[in-house]
Order: structure tokens, then sequence, then C-alpha cells
């Protein structure tokens, strides 16, 4: 069984109703550590020891985040800038994190269609993502494409429910290893991959 990290950055989640139901879906599931950043570091002083002991602990780590202005929040930024420092995560030493996988979960307000050469964005979600693609790659981690919910301005309830159901069964058969790595290669969402 691979053990899961969960590193969740909202830094208003008293507000989204989305981020709440998805990660209830998985709090409870054997594996899985949810490690909230903004409830654990409100002054943004990173225990840095204590995040990379945690990255070692754990095969899987899905970085859960709001889409902020294409990007994640601060504090997750400042995680990444933190916690994955030279000759720990990448480097000639650096390779505490070689082999694990990392995954994108986030919530956009925009639809699908938005995020497309001809959408109003003028890039895909993977494009914009490209920058946690890069810093997985030089972590010597292997990426899997996002696992997305988009229009969180409209979503109706049942459709949450069927994400925050998706997003549980994507990280039990990621930890169960039921959902085969090696497919992932030609979906642009991990969410594709869900029966």
């Amino acid at each position: 069984m691979k053990k899961i990290l969960v590193l969740f950055a909202h830094p208003a989640f008293h507000k989204s109703r989305i981020n709440k139901r998805l990660m209830e879906s998985i709090q409870a599931i054997e594996g899985i550590t949810f490690n909230n950043l903004y409830e654990k570091y409100p002054d943004f002083f990173i225990d840095v020891k204590r995040e990379q002991k945690l990255l070692l602990q754990h095969d899987i780590i899905v970085w859960h985040h709001p889409f902020y202005w294409y990007s994640c929040p601060a504090l997750l930024k400042e995680w990444i800038d933190l916690v994955l420092e030279h000759n720990f995560a990448y480097g000639i030493k650096g390779k505490a994190l070689k082999g694990k996988i990392a995954i994108s979960v986030i919530s956009t307000g925009g639809r699908k269609e938005v995020y497309s050469e001809k959408g109003d964005n003028h890039f895909t979600i993977n494009q914009f993502l490209a920058p946690f693609y890069q810093t997985a790659t030089l972590c010597r981690m292997k990426y899997l494409p996002p696992f997305v919910v988009h229009g969180s301005h409209k979503i109706t309830n049942i459709e949450i429910e069927k994400y925050a159901s998706d997003y549980k069964k994507l990280l039990t058969g990621l930890r169960d290893e039921t959902i085969i790595i090696n497919q992932t290669g030609n979906n642009n969402y991990t969410n594709d991959l869900i029966e």
C-alpha cells in the first residue's frame, strides 16, 4: 500500500464549499496524511525539517489547492521554495524524492472550455501547471496529469459530490496501485482515469 501526503493550501478555506467537501471525502482514508498548510503555518514560518520528514515517509505527494492567478496560493509556493532544498530534493546529492509520484489537485472558477488555445485564458491547465511538472521532474518524481474541478462558481451540490467521490477513488486507486501510472500518458486530466 502506497502512503499519500496531501499538502493542502487554501487561504480562504472557510469560503470554499468544493475544497471542503473534497477534503472531507479523503481525511479518514487509511494511508493518507492530510497536511493543512494554512492551519499549520498561519505565520508562514514553515518547519522545513518536519516537512522534509513527511515527504520521506510518503510515496505520493498531492499538491491540493485552488487555482489562484494561474498558480498556487502563496503559502504553497513558499513551501516549495523552502522545503525542496538543494541537495535534498534536487542537485547531485538531492535524491530524497526520487521515484515518488506528484500530482496537482486543483479547483478553478473557469469552465473547462476557457482553458484552451481558443478559450478566454489562451492556455490549457497543463500549460499553466508546467512549473509543477518541472518541479517534480527536477526532483526526480513522476508528475501525473492533474485532477481538476472546473466551474467552482456555478457548480451544483450533486456535481461536488461526484468530484468528491472521484477524488476518493483516485487517491485510493493510487494508494492501492489499481490506477496504473503508465496509462496516464494520453490523458490531460487524471479525472479521465476514474471509472
